[in-house]
């Protein structure tokens, strides 16, 4: 086994930062911010399966940037991760299945992607000498609160096969940093919003749906609440877990932004010009967290994080991004439906020779 101290010296050469999910909505958002211009201190390599939920219309703006290197792959296939993991620094791991109603529906992909593929990563690190290994979660793995907040010392407590799918992979991540003192970091987001957001999540689902001029579903009584986070401020924060982040430490991220699902309803509503006429309520969700709500003073204090972005002003952005980009939410849509009808769950994925491939 290589320890992290008997590596060569990394003073002279970029990072070498593989990111797991990074054609994902936020995977992607990370890596554009990774490959800003000018910046020489990086390289990345993309491991993505390419679900439904992956596209690499999402990181078009820098497919042909020299710094990036894409590979067509499946987290859990040792082999692959394997051959990967030894020519790489650092870890930060987007890569899972993420839809609650989807894991409701079947949880086996979720534990397959969630908690066997992130094992899959942890143990590569061990054996190469990986780290930081910045893993990234979810507040949902805290279960329902109903006043104050969540800090990171709360027993986890998920209520659904996704949130459950999550929480194992926490466990997964602190039990190795304690047993082989891999520098593994976690971080627990909020909900997030912004462009590139899968048109089956709620705000791009209700806005796309509005766009063609449907109606939207609102889960019973709308009194759910959930912080929304952009996702800039998102990356922003996994970005500073991973140059700054204490090693076996776990930080909350949060947007700053309670609402319930009925007040965000409204405020999507009034930004796609429609009346409540157009909102149906359905049954409630299975297993349905009332609130989440998350203390991220651990990030504040030891990272000095705090969400930049308005939420006014960030959800009036990315509406009019959903309005511009009319052809990809479509596609977005149909592939997902290809994908339900073919019946593979996350379409069966090996390493490839693409054009990114370099």
């Amino acid at each position: 086994m290589t320890t992290q101290s008997d590596r060569p010296d990394r003073s002279s050469r970029p990072t070498r930062i593989l990111v797991t999910g990074g054609a994902g909505f936020i995977g992607s958002t990370y890596v554009r911010g990774l490959l800003a211009p000018n910046r020489a201190d990086v390289t990345v390599t993309v491991l993505d399966k390419l679900t439904y939920a992956g596209t690499l219309r999402n990181l078009a703006a820098v497919r042909d940037d020299p710094r990036l290197t894409f590979v067509h792959g499946d987290i859990c296939d040792a082999a692959v991760v394997d051959g990967l993991l030894a020519g790489h620094d650092q870890v930060v791991h987007f890569a899972a299945e993420s839809h609650v109603d989807r894991s409701i529906a079947g949880g086996t992909d979720f534990v397959r992607t969630n908690a066997l593929g992130t094992q899959v990563l942890l143990d590569a690190a061990v054996r190469h000498g990986v780290g930081p290994f910045v893993h990234v979660s979810t507040d949902e793995v805290y279960g329902s609160i109903a006043e104050g907040s969540w800090d990171e010392e709360q027993p986890l407590a998920p209520n659904s096969p996704y949130s459950a799918s999550k929480a194992s992979a926490d466990l997964l991540a602190r039990a190795y940093h304690r047993t082989y003192g891999l520098d593994v970091r976690v971080t627990r987001c909020s909900n997030n919003y912004g462009p590139h957001q899968h048109p089956e999540k709620l705000i791009p689902r209700f806005v796309t749906r509005l766009l063609d001029g449907l109606d939207v579903p609102l889960y019973g009584d709308g009194r759910n609440v959930r912080d929304w986070l952009h996702v800039e401020d998102h990356c922003r924060a996994v970005e500073l877990v991973r140059t700054r982040g204490r090693p076996g430490r776990t930080y909350n991220i949060g947007g700053g932004t309670e609402l319930t699902n009925r007040e965000l309803t409204g405020l999507l509503l009034e930004a796609c010009g429609a009346g409540w006429e157009r909102v149906r309520r359905v049954a409630d969700r299975k297993g349905h967290d009332l609130r989440y709500s998350v203390d991220w003073t651990r990030a504040r204090e030891e990272l000095g994080y705090r969400p930049r972005e308005d939420f006014a002003r960030g959800l009036a952005e990315t509406v009019a991004w959903y309005r511009d980009h009319r052809d990809w939410w479509e596609e977005a849509r149909g592939a997902a439906r290809t994908e339900e009808g073919s019946g593979a769950p996350g379409g069966a994925a090996t390493p490839s020779s693409s054009g990114w491939n370099r």
